[in-house]
């Protein structure tokens, strides 16, 4: 699932490359994705792209005030196309899901991979009224060392659920997750209402060193090769029996009914294994 440095990222791209642009023709081909009526994807036909910014892990694109807002969820991704084809696609059981075509036929496609469908596409003339981003806590780059101990600190769950729920901090997915609580050497079963302020500053300086880190790497890629660059940063996620690049231990697993979580036992829990199911706890 792409998550804050890659949305990030996707924005940036798409302000070099298609503000300024007028949007030509808009093609939906999975009515599925579509999750607002009015107005209708063709309305933004005519119109010029002015700006694209990230909120949390949802992709805004300014059409003139209009809104083009995307959630990617875990199998959709956005293709530039230096030259679309001048037919327009047909629906049908392909990946693509919408395409814009831009002015100089330039634009990009919504494709989204699995049979697991979460591609969700919005068009809107206020982007707060998407409930996705109405509930946006507020973003995990932009909250202080005191705000940050605030939230955990009022969480009884564990922090993995905590750092991934966006109503509380906005951005981080699944994979990043894994990354920043590896870093901070932090258990994810473990209960953000329990850290020390030791902890706590660590699992803070954690946030913003691995997302500022995959900002960076990310930002000026061109949309192919950015799921590459984050897997290649990468220390525990999906990595499952493979060594821990800090300490040689074999990274593990915990796998739930849709998702997993990898991490290192000798950096991460006291060299203890977690139970592998959703509700175990830390073996004693």
């Amino acid at each position: 699932m792409p998550e804050l440095p890659e949305v990030e990222a996707l924005a940036a791209f798409l302000r070099e490359n298609a503000v300024g642009r007028v949007v030509a023709r808009v093609d939906l081909t999975a009515i599925s994705a579509l999750k607002t009526f009015d107005p209708a994807p063709s309305s933004l036909q005519g119109l010029e792209v002015t700006d694209a910014r990230r909120r949390g892990k949802f992709l805004d694109v300014d059409v003139s005030g209009l809104h083009l807002v995307v959630h990617l969820a875990r199998g959709g991704w956005l293709h530039w196309r230096a030259a679309l084809p001048p037919a327009p696609p047909r629906p049908g059981k392909n990946p693509l899901a919408l395409r814009v075509r831009l002015d100089d036929d330039s634009g990009f496609d919504l494709t989204e991979h699995g049979t697991k469908k979460g591609l969700a596409v919005y068009v809107v003339r206020d982007r707060r009224s998407v409930r996705g981003i109405a509930r946006l806590g507020p973003d995990a780059l932009s909250l202080s060392r005191e705000e940050f101990a605030a939230i955990l600190g009022a969480q009884r769950g564990q922090l993995k659920g905590t750092l991934t729920e966006q109503s509380l901090i906005a951005g981080i997915g699944n994979a990043y997750s894994d990354e920043i609580l590896h870093a901070a050497r932090l258990s994810p079963f473990k209960s953000g209402g329990r850290l020390s302020d030791e902890e706590l500053a660590r699992l803070y300086d954690a946030m913003r060193e691995i997302l500022r880190s995959a900002v960076d790497r990310s930002v000026g890629q061109q949309a192919a090769t950015l799921k590459s660059e984050k897997r290649s940063g990468l220390r525990v996620h999906a990595r499952n029996g493979l060594p821990c690049p800090v300490c040689g231990d074999t990274v593990r697993e915990v796998s739930y009914a849709d998702s997993s979580l990898q991490y290192c036992p000798t950096c991460q829990t006291g060299g203890q294994p977690l139970a592998d199911r959703r509700l175990s706890r830390l073996l004693k």
